[in-house]
């Protein structure tokens, strides 16, 4: 037995549901279609030899037919009381000890595939109570679990999962059906994947809870208990648990334990339909719970224990999630649709209490969050649906994350947002990480070279399933649904077998017939756009299709034929009995057929009066092949087999509709209120029997009693009775619903029979009531009807006329055309038709001559008028940016108008250029240029390096270095660099000295202050005082807030600016609401005309009044007034003619037919016929219902029958609902319109509002720039003034601050050149010695004073200078006075050396002599230059002082004149409008009369007031509070100081003392630093190795003569052993020889290998050389330690040239 599911089923696994359930646990009729997209098979119930090849284990009833034991609660529920019992034994367990090790005993893997059998199949050994206990018992025992639950009890599972429900007298067993596999997952639902380890998986499939082997791909299923589907699961934190959240009437939460599949907990009453999601807290004790639609309740559980802890509605919509913080367990955040919250469990007084906060947007729009995550530190990750991420803090959105481009993170809504080692994972629905097309994924997180790709480990239909079918020939089984795709199962191998993907979704399918395909390999396929595709189901290998099939890739699917036969979805497909004949049925409410063996060749289509739902051919047992057409709206047909037409052309085909066929029509309506009619009378017929049968006794019993007197009595108390006897009450009207019930499924049962299963809820009709005020009466409606009858006469009347016109019309111009379809010799000239032309000619001729008279009269005033229109054009019309509109309501008279605008005025289109900038005060040249003025622009030029070079660099510089070179000028850089290195220590202390000058320049005296708190002190002082008022004598206008006419003109742009945009944007609305009107009235036509042709379907009796079309008002579209033609001239002449005072071009005249009418009204000929784009589609929405009337079907001209009389009462039904409809639209559109002209006139009011205090600012700003116009040229005058002193002032402060820096400089330079002369003395000193006898003779001569002339410039040869081009060098002569040489050669003569001094000492102290003059010359040089500067700079003080005087002066005067402008500006009345609660000055708790003694504030000026006084006191104890600490600080630095002065003692005591040990005397460090390097020394080190780098260089070039001998002794080698394996390859046999061979060419090898005789004399060589360096390094090392020692500089012993040639040679 294998059963389909009917389209639409998303839940295949429910189709056994067909049996039955328990009517506790009874479905509703949808639930089939809630559940997940699955495909499920079953088996019929086995014999009892059958054997079970699958081996899967399934939760199913047991087979032996007992009845399931049930616990207290589900005997309250179950039907049959009497069966039902319940268990109850020692230690309140459902399992016995003896059960309870078996299941222990069994490995994790399978308790996994057989706990769910064992603990179902094995007999459970407890005792059982009957259901009669008392109830007292019953609730004590239930107070006593409710106290505490032991921790190993567990339900049982039997007792639990919904079952089939059968019928006592059926006798269909319970398990006559069995689940085998399920190829369903839901993608859609949320939370419908978990994971309970590394390789078992749980999702929701319909009714069943599925266990997924993701190893093996087996499956083990969990029904649910509820029957009515399962909400959502979730899985405990460590594994051990996993709860189901049912659906249904108050459903359970049901807790299971894992492995073992046991039902654990069961949580009770926790929502009213269903759940949305569960969630354990991080420690598993808690579970939260939040319901579905209606009550949306959030529940925290106590899930051990069965008790609710917290209970709250979560919100008022739709609810997604709910989890716990995993970091804190007392808090809890939902989401939903537009919101997210927070939650917290707190303790109050009233007890433990969930305190929601919601989240608020702000700014950010609001949006549906799906996914979201709980960070850390208490912060809130969440989605949006826009695809980026928003981060809650405390309620409030703090940040919106996106990509770096400013890209959204996902293109969709974000579902789901995880925390993996530190980064935020998220799942979109845009695809990325997430598979919306029926999937399960599996990816690897690890992000790294190894990362395997994504694997698809199950695919799935997404979204349910529409139709499914079986192969009539082996275990396949074909599907399709919405998702696009059609799937191929073997059911008998369980697995997917070939898949195809369209796009569109199929709506249809059937297996093709082996009749039709022997090889039973095709299915029919019908599409949601009208295609249907024959598919094929072949082995691309060539092999044969079989069930069980092992390899899924052995099969796939290819496209045999395809054909589109309707505009709709297919919803239909069928196949004729003998299988010649196709049909297919479509919600277009079309049949088609098509013969199959002609390649489904189209033989033609019938109409249905409703979609098709099912198409039924008829069975063989039939006498004749009928077809069976279900539609949806209630509609049968029965139709019979089409006839196949021979051969013909499809070309030649006009339409394939079929309109000869004898269709059999059905209409099923409802009889419920006829049934109770007959049940009614029935009632009556009754009562009124028995009180026949009871009279007639009476009367009997009287008569037996009374004889005749008694019937006499009889007969008075039956006139009585009569009297009393009340009138019946009416019989129930019979009512058939307007809407008939929708046809599910029907099939053919005998010949001539057929069921029908119906479905659908009978309503009673409920009156409209009317609502609208000006509602007609009914006298008034049968007028409103009569005038529109007699209305409706006159039109036609007209509209006859107007036939009969247009017949001649098109009588003449058939005339004229066959008179052009006549030869040319035949056909009548133009002319001949005119009865005389003549006359028409002479009309024509002086109809000309006249106009062509008046044009030439007329000439002067037309181009008068001309000239006068073009100027009230420029005058009034084009300076007008928009025109006044007044825009009316249409039930109401509200209307509105819009502003009569103006072009923008001149000030708010350009700026006038202003005054002079003012020259900023002392206070912003101090804050911009700081302390200390900037440098001069003549020093911004650095100052030149100059690079040096060695001599040895330019020497070599264009030629390649070898190895040798490169040493010998790295010795040579390397002495440069010690050389440097003494010059670099000798500026380093200098530049040291220099920063301890300027450290003690810089450091402030005692009573120093900062010139920054100076300055701030002074701003307090003269700004931080009171609210200075503008009339106040003493105010002084701040920089800042001096004006002018340039920044009033500014001010009043920018006013006019704004009140032209508000006025704009008025304009705009006012105009979009009048072009709403305009197209409401289009639209209100279009329905009107509708509403006129349903009730020409209609009788006079069922009309309802038509609503008046609103009509344009003229002023409404005022820019119709420049629209005229002749007709309208002509009209305004004879209103001037007829009024004078009346000359507006845009009055109206209210006579119907007149020709003003024709263009300042909306007439229905020519304007209201034009309806736009909008009102045509909104009317087609109508239209579609009243005049798409489904064709009656004509089966015989005589008198409609019973079908037809009743389709044309539902037509009458129908068209009465439609006017109805269409007169409600009316009344909508007005009232909408009505609604958006009362809520924008509300806008409007509050805009003219403002507007009116913009025109009362607008002439103080007008009057203030008049007033400043008059002071601006005075002002100018004096800001020129300030300016230019300014200026002044500024340069004089830049050449005194240039003076005093070349002041500074020249003083360094005399003190550089002192230190020069103190440092040339103690060098002569140093070189004299201690114990010269010439130390005074040497001295005298460098203290010597010579008088010489200064220097002349002499240009040398250029033969003898090779510089001289670039160059030119400076001689100097000295000349002594004749009398002084002579008294000094009588002292002494400098000119001459002693004998036995020095000359070398002498030379020297000629030299330092000149030095020593040179140096004083520039001193006299520079003071000269340092008094002219000091003479400059008292000359620049005094004048910077008289500038600063005038400039005082110059800035008090325009002070003083911008006083007397602000008093000027506050005279003037400035008008302020004010509410009675924004006047808080009163005099004994009443305002004054006279209030020209306050002041008005601004709100904000008032706030910033006080908020200044708190920053102020705040301030103030700042100020405070800093005093304190650097006073505290400042003693700090005195102590710190005392210590460092005794640090500085105690380190100088120390250096004196190392000094001493050391060198023997306290010796100066900055010498002993700056002394040079020996320069012989040097040398010959430079020498020695230029003489090792050549010996190296020679024995380089012997050892590679060596290599080369070598490589050359290898290659011969190499000959000689290729020919020795060339021998060995000839010579096989002689393999003692080869091996002699091989031994010698080894030892040949190995005499190369030892150190040769020359190599051995060349390294002994080397040894000795370095010997002799080592030897010569030490006596080096002797003799620096010798000259260390105290005793002074002891010099070598000078060698001869010879010697310092040969030493090197030695070496």
């Amino acid at each position: 037995m294998r059963p389909t599911a009917r389209p639409g089923s998303a839940a295949l696994e429910e189709g056994w549901r067909c049996l039955g359930n328990r009517s506790k646990r009874r479905p509703p009729a949808d639930a089939v279609k809630r559940g997940a997209a699955a495909v499920s098979t079953f088996e019929e119930m086995k014999e009892p030899d059958d054997q079970d090849t699958d081996g899967e284990k399934s939760v199913t009833s047991k087979s032996d037919g007992k009845k399931s034991l049930r616990s207290s609660k589900s005997e309250s529920r179950s039907p049959v009381q009497e069966d039902n019992t319940f268990l109850e034994d020692d230690t309140d367990e459902t399992f016995n000890e003896g059960e309870g090790s078996y299941l222990e005993e069994d490995s994790d893997e399978e308790r996994l595939e057989g706990s769910l059998s064992s603990f179902q199949y094995d007999d459970l050994q407890s005792t059982t109570v009957p259901q009669q206990t008392p109830a007292p018992a019953v609730e004590e025992a239930e107070e006593e679990v409710k106290k505490k639950i032991s921790e190993s009890f567990f339900y049982d599972y039997m007792e639990l999962a919904s079952m089939p429900f059968v019928t006592l007298d059926s006798n269909i067993p319970l398990d006559l059906l069995t689940l085998v596999h399920s190829f369903g997952y839901d993608c859609r639902k949320r939370a419908n994947l978990q994971l309970l380890d590394d390789s078992i998986a749980i999702y929701i499939a319909g009714n069943q809870l599925i266990f997924l082997n993701l190893k093996t791909k087996e499956q083990i299923y969990l029904r649910s208990s509820s029957g009515e589907g399962i909400g959502v699961i979730g899985v405990h934190p460590h594994k051990t648990y996993f709860t189901v959240a049912e659906k249904g009437s108050f459903p359970d939460i049901i807790i299971y334990e894992y492995p073992s599949l046991r039902p654990y907990r069961i949580l009770r009453d926790g929502t009213e339909k269903g759940y949305a999601y569960v969630d354990f807290n991080y420690s598993g004790n808690l579970l939260a719970s939040v319901g579905s639609n209606p009550d949306y309740t959030l529940t925290i559980w106590n899930w051990k224990e069965e008790q609710p802890i917290l209970r709250t509605k979560a919100f008022s919509q739709e609810v997604f999630k709910v989890t716990f913080n995993p970091d804190n367990e007392e808090q809890l955040t939902t989401s939903g649709s537009g919101h997210i919250k927070f939650w917290e469990m707190a303790f109050t007084f009233t007890g433990l209490k969930l305190q929601g906060s919601l989240g608020r947007f702000g700014k950010t729009i609001t949006t549906d969050i799906e996914g979201y995550m709980e960070l850390p530190d208490g912060k809130v990750l969440s989605g949006s649906e826009w695809g980026n991420m928003l981060l809650w803090e405390g309620g409030l959105i703090k940040v919106e994350l996106c990509r770096g481009t400013s890209k959204s993170c996902h293109n969709g809504p974000i579902n789901q947002i995880m925390l993996y080692e530190g980064e935020v994972i998220t799942v979109g629905s845009d695809g990325y990480v997430r598979d919306a097309n029926g999937a399960i994924w599996k990816l690897d997180l690890s992000f790294s070279n190894i990362t395997q790709d994504p694997e698809c480990l199950f695919s799935f239909h997404s979204g349910a399933i529409e139709a499914v079918a079986v192969s009539p020939l082996t275990y396949l089984m074909a599907t399709t649904a919405l998702d696009c795709s059609v799937r191929i199962y073997d059911f008998a191998s369980k697995t997917p077998l070939a898949q195809m993907k369209f796009k569109q979704g199929g709506t249809a399918l059937v297996w093709v017939p082996r009749m039709v395909n022997f090889t039973g390999a095709q299915i029919i396929v019908g599409f949601e756009d009208g295609v249907v595709r024959i598919l094929e189901l072949y082995d691309p290998k060539g092999l044969t299709i079989f069930a069980g099939r092992k390899k899924i890739l052995d099969a796939d699917i290819q496209l045999k034929q395809v054909f589109k036969p309707h505009t709709a979805c297919v919803t239909a497909l069928a196949y004729e009995r003998d299988g010649e004949i196709l049909a297919t049925g479509s919600k277009d409410q079309t049949v088609f057929f098509f013969e199959v063996e002609r390649d489904y060749k189209p033989i033609g289509y019938i109409n249905t009066p409703g979609p098709v739902c099912q198409l039924m051919w008829s069975p063989m047992s039939h006498p004749e092949s009928t077809l069976l057409i279900m539609c949806e709206n209630g509609y049968i047909l029965e139709a019979p087999l089409p006839t196949i037409k021979q051969e013909e052309d499809d070309h030649d085909v006009v339409s394939y509709e079929i309109k000869d066929m004898c269709i059999k029509c059905f209409h099923f309506s409802s009889v419920k209120s006829k049934i109770l009619r007959l049940i009614e009378i029935e009632k009556r017929e009754r009562q009124r029997e028995l009180k026949e049968k009871i009279r007639e006794e009476r009367r009997n019993k009287l008569a037996a009693e009374m004889g005749e007197d008694g019937e006499k009595e009889f007969q008075e108390e039956e006139e009585e009775e009569e009297e009393e006897e009340e009138e019946e009450e009416p019989l129930p009207e019979i009512f058939i619903p307007s809407t008939p019930s929708p046809i599910l499924c029907g099939f053919y049962s005998e010949p001539g029979k057929f069921w029908v299963s119906l479905f659908g809820i009978e309503t009673e009709p409920i009156p409209e009531d009317i609502e609208d005020p000006k509602a007609y009466s009914i006298e008034n409606a049968r007028r409103k009807r009569e005038h529109d009858k007699l209305m409706k006469e006159v039109g036609e009347i007209k509209a006859q006329k107007r036939e009969q016109i247009k017949a001649l019309r098109s009588e003449f111009c058939k005339l004229l055309e066959m008179n052009e379809k006549l030869p040319k010799h035949m056909q009548f000239k133009r002319t001949d038709f005119d009865v005389d032309s003549q006359i028409r000619a002479e009309m024509h001729r002086k109809t000309a001559f006249k106009i062509q008279q008046v044009e030439k009269e007329l000439a002067w005033e037309k181009e008068k008028h001309e000239l006068g229109l073009m100027k009230l054009k420029n005058r009034f019309r084009d300076p007008l940016e928009s025109d006044t509109i007044v825009v009316h309501a249409i039930l109401s008279d509200h209307k509105i108008s819009s502003y009569r605008l103006v072009q923008p005025s001149k000030y708010s289109k350009f700026k006038r250029a202003s005054q002079s900038e003012r020259k900023p005060s002392k206070l912003d040249r101090f804050e911009k240029e700081g302390p200390g003025r900037k440098d001069s622009q003549r020093d911004a030029g650095g100052s030149v390096t100059i690079q040096e070079e060695s001599i040895v660099e330019k020497g070599k510089k264009f030629r390649p270095k070898t190895l040798s070179e490169i040493i010998v000028e790295n010795q040579i850089e390397k002495t440069r660099k010690l050389i440097l290195k003494a010059e670099r220590a000798q500026l380093k202390i200098q530049q040291r000295k220099k920063e301890w000058e300027e450290l003690y320049k810089s450091k402030p005296g005692d009573d120093y202050e900062d010139p920054k708190d100076l300055q701030a002190i002074k701003e307090a002082q003269v700004y931080m005082g009171d609210f200075n008022l503008k009339t106040a004598p003493d105010y002084k206008i701040p920089e800042h807030m001096r004006i002018n006419a340039a920044k009033k003109e500014e001010e009043l742009g920018h006013l006019d600016s704004l009140v032209h945009g508000n006025k704009r944007h008025m304009n705009k609305c006012i105009l979009s609401l009048r072009d709403l009107k305009v197209a409401v009235v289009e639209e209100i036509q279009c329905l009107v005309e509708e509403l006129k042709n349903i009730q020409l379907t209609l009788h006079i009796s069922k009309h309802i009044p038509i609503p008046k079309i609103p009509q344009i008002h003229p002023e409404e579209v005022p820019e119709k007034r420049f629209q005229y033609d002749e007709e309208t001239l002509l009209n305004f002449k004879q209103q001037q003619m007829k009024s004078n005072d009346e000359k507006s071009p845009g009055v109206e005249q209210t006579g119907s037919g007149g020709p003003v009418g024709g263009f300042l009204k909306l007439s229905s000929g020519k304007d209201g016929d034009l309806t736009t784009r909008d009102s045509i589609s909104r009317s087609s929405k109508a239209s579609t219902f009243s005049l798409d009337i489904p064709k009656c079907l004509e089966f015989e001209k005589a008198e409609p029958t019973d079908v037809e009389l009743e389709i044309m009462k539902r037509d009458e039904i129908k068209h009465v609902y439609m006017q109805q409809y269409l007169v409600n639209r009316i009344k909508e559109l007005v009232v909408t319109f009505d609604a958006e002209l009362r809520l924008l006139r509300h806008q409007k009011l509050k805009l003219d509002t403002q507007m009116k205090l913009s025109d009362l600012h607008h002439v103080t700003l007008f009057q203030e720039i008049l007033l400043l116009k008059n002071f601006e040229k005075q002002e100018n005058v004096l800001q020129e003034r300030v300016n230019s002193l300014d200026k002044e002032e500024q340069y004089m402060q830049w050449k005194i601050n240039e003076t005093l820096k070349e002041m500074e400089e020249k003083k360094n330079e005399i003190t550089k050149l002192q230190e020069q002369e103190k440092a040339l003395y103690a060098g002569f000193q140093a070189a004299i010695g201690e114990n010269n006898k010439f130390a005074n003779f040497l001295m005298k001569v460098l203290k010597k004073k010579i008088k010489r002339v200064k220097k002349k410039e002499v240009e040398g040869d250029a033969d003898e200078d090779e510089e001289s081009e670039e160059s030119s060098e400076e001689e100097s002569s000295l000349e002594s006075d004749e009398d002084e040489s002579e008294s000094e050669d009588e002292v002494f003569d400098d000119s001459i050396c002693p004998t036995n001094c020095d000359v070398a000492l002498f030379e020297l102290a000629l030299q330092l002599r000149e030095k020593r003059l040179d140096i004083e010359e520039a001193l006299v040089e520079e003071k000269k230059i340092v008094d002219n500067l000091k003479k400059e700079y008292d000359t620049l003080s005094k004048k910077v002082k008289i500038v600063a005087t005038n400039l005082n002066a110059a800035e008090e005067a325009l002070e003083a004149y911008q006083r007397e402008k602000q008093q000027r500006l506050n005279e003037l009345l400035v008008v302020i409008p004010l509410k009675l609660h924004q006047i808080e000055y009163v005099v004994f708790g009443e305002i004054p009369s006279d209030l020209s003694g306050t002041l008005v504030f601004s709100n904000h000026a008032l706030r910033r007031l006080q908020e200044r006084i708190r920053e102020l006191q705040e301030e103030n104890s700042k100020q405070q509070k800093l005093n304190k600490e650097w006073r505290e600080r400042r003693k700090q630095l005195i102590r710190e100081k005392r210590e460092m002065t005794k640090t500085i003692h105690k380190m100088e005591e120390t250096v004196r003392q190392l000094m001493i040990s050391k060198f023997g005397r306290v010796v100066n460090l900055e010498a002993l630093q700056t002394l040079s390097v020996n320069t012989t020394l040097e040398e010959l080190k430079i020498r020695k190795l230029r003489k090792e780098l050549a010996n190296a260089k020679e024995m380089k070039m012997w050892e590679e003569k060596i290599a080369q001998m070598r490589w050359e002794l290898m290659m011969k080698t190499k000959e000689h052993t290729r020919k020795l394996y060339q021998m060995n390859d000839l010579c096989i046999e002689k393999k003692k020889l080869d091996s002699r061979l091989n031994t010698l060419q080894n030892q040949q090898g190995n005499a190369f290998q030892g150190p040769r005789e020359a190599d051995v004399v060349a390294r002994e060589e080397v040894t000795e050389l370095i010997q002799l360096q080592a030897e010569r390094i030490s006596a080096l090392k002797e003799e620096i330690a010798l000259l260390r020692r105290k005793g002074g500089l002891i010099l070598p012993p000078i060698q001869s040239p010879r010697e310092k040639e040969i030493q090197p040679a030695d070496l």
